[in-house]
Parts: C-alpha cells; sequence; structure tokens
C-alpha cells in the first residue's frame, strides 16, 4: 500500500486532534481511529468514525426488555445473554463508519450486503488512480472440482507467470486507453491539447475489475457482525476475506465484550436442525 504525501498529511491532521467529548469512547479503537490499515497490495481500512460501545447496548438493552433483564446481573452477562437467544435490536444501537479502499470486484461482492450506508468515489467526476490488485502467487489458484464459486490447487511454473503477466498486461493496457480517450493523465495533466477527452462516464467502461475504488462504509454493529459472520469464514473468498479479518480486529477494539460473545457464538458456535436435536437428545439420553 501506498500512500501519497496529501492522505499521509491528512490522516497525521486527523490523529492529532484533541476534542473533549461526553460521548462514551473505545480507548483501544481510538489508538487506530484514521489510520490505514493495509490491505492486500494496495488497499487500506481505515476507522473513520464510530458511536456508542459495549455499554451502549447494555443500557438499550435495559430499556427495551425492562425487568426482564435484571436477572442478568453483569454487563457481559447480558450481552452473552443477547447473542445467545437472537436479540438484536440493542447491537443495532452501534454505528461504525470506515474508509475502504478495495478492488471494484470485491467492492461488487461487498455491496451485495445491503445493510450499510455506501458513498463510493465518483468514476463521473474523478479519475481513478492507477493502481490494480495482482495477487500474489500462492493466491492463483485453479478452479475447483468440488465448488463452483471456490478454488482448488495452486497454478505453479509457466501458467502461474503467464496468468499474472496477462493481468498486469490488461490492466495497465485498458488504464493507458482510459487516459488516453480521456486525453487526461491521472495526475490531471492533458495529454492533447487539441482534442477534447471522453466523459469520464463513459470512459470508465474499459477499465479491468482490478481497479482499485474506494468509500466510505458504514453500518451498525449488528449488520456488522452479520456480514464477518460470511466474509471472516474460512469458505468466503480470500481477497474479501483479508478486509475482514482486519475489521474483526477494530471489532475486538470497538466492542471487546460483545466480540467475545460473537465469537462464542456465532463464530465458534453451530447450528442444529429439528432432526439433528433429536439424534443429540437421543445419544444423551443413552
Amino acid at each position: 500500500m501506498k500512500l501519497t504525501k496529501e492522505q499521509i498529511k491528512d490522516i497525521k491532521e486527523q490523529q492529532s486532534q484533541r476534542n473533549l467529548t461526553k460521548r462514551v469512547t473505545a480507548p483501544e479503537l481510538e489508538k487506530v481511529l484514521y489510520e490505514a490499515i493495509p490491505a492486500l497490495d494496495h488497499g487500506f481500512i481505515r476507522v473513520i468514525d464510530y458511536m456508542g460501545d459495549d455499554s451502549s447496548i447494555v443500557q438499550s438493552a435495559r430499556v427495551s426488555y425492562g425487568k426482564g433483564t435484571k436477572k442478568v446481573s453483569t454487563d457481559s452477562g447480558l450481552i452473552k445473554y443477547l447473542m445467545r437467544h437472537w436479540h438484536s435490536t440493542p447491537f443495532e444501537m452501534c454505528e461504525i463508519k470506515y474508509h475502504v479502499k478495495l478492488p471494484i470486484f470485491i467492492a461488487r461482492q461487498w455491496i451485495r450486503h445491503r445493510t450499510a450506508n455506501v458513498n463510493e468515489y465518483s468514476a463521473r467526476y474523478s479519475i481513478l488512480d492507477k493502481e490494480f490488485y495482482l495477487p500474489d502467487p500462492q493466491n492463483l489458484a485453479a478452479q475447483s472440482i468440488a465448488n463452483r464459486q471456490g478454488r482448488g490447487d495452486v497454478l505453479e511454473g509457466k501458467q502461474a507467470i503467464e496468468v499474472l503477466q496477462l493481468l498486469k498486461n490488461d490492466a495497465e493496457r485498458t488504464y493507458d486507453n482510459y487516459e488516453t480517450m480521456l486525453n487526461q493523465r491521472f495526475d490531471g495533466s492533458t495529454i492533447d491539447e487539441n482534442k477534447k477527452g471522453l466523459a469520464r462516464e463513459l470512459a470508465r467502461m474499459n477499465l479491468t475489475l482490478n481497479t482499485y475504488t474506494q468509500w466510505y462504509w458504514k453500518t451498525d454493529l449488528l449488520n456488522l457482525m452479520n456480514f464477518l459472520r460470511l466474509r471472516a469464514d474460512h469458505h468466503a473468498q480470500f481477497e474479501i476475506r483479508i478486509y475482514a479479518d482486519i475489521m474483526l480486529d477494530t471489532l475486538k477494539r470497538w466492542v471487546p465484550i460483545t466480540y467475545d460473545a460473537f465469537m462464542d457464538y456465532r463464530v465458534g458456535g453451530t447450528e442444529v436442525s429439528a432432526k439433528g436435536k433429536i439424534i443429540i437428545q437421543k445419544i444423551i439420553e443413552r
């Protein structure tokens, strides 16, 4: 990941702020607030803002359920109770906003989670950076025979070199053509003063899907956990899992009690069908 001087300056200015607030804060998350955490070769994730912490969930739950929650003596116990019994509303009281830089093909997979507020970098308004995602050789794999949406054995030797070269050449060639159609370089300089540039909203269609885009992605805690439950799973595509793993760390920094319950009941737990439950009961009775 390579940040421009302007981006580095902007991050340092954001991190140097000293603001007093009466709102709850998460000290461990504050340590990485605004920091660009590297993902893949040119991507990153930054936590831009957040609202609430573990205590906000407890506060909301006690307002919602009144006396029913007084049987749970601690905040940790209450959060575990809520997670175990699939209560959702209290977790919606916390929100977080990320700034994410990611390849377009991952963005299109990510946006399938239609439970967030998203504002993406506009290629109608601005020129996309000349940056493309190229997998590490160990992540170049053949199509799985058993799984239509998964990977099989890693490609090796000449074939791996050929694939990487094709990806690189195609991305660079289409970007060069993108600049030619725009009649403008990615740094803003004009190529030919005697020509008009094609509209950005049209020229962008020529770019490959490994071109990087950026967006702000804001969601509540409940839907963040729903996202991470799927995208941090070992069955998820490697590239999106890299981002999910980073977000899991921010979740732990933000709401550590909820993180522990989430890892226990959602990530590490399992669901049993009605028939499976009957079989387990019979085994126990033996």
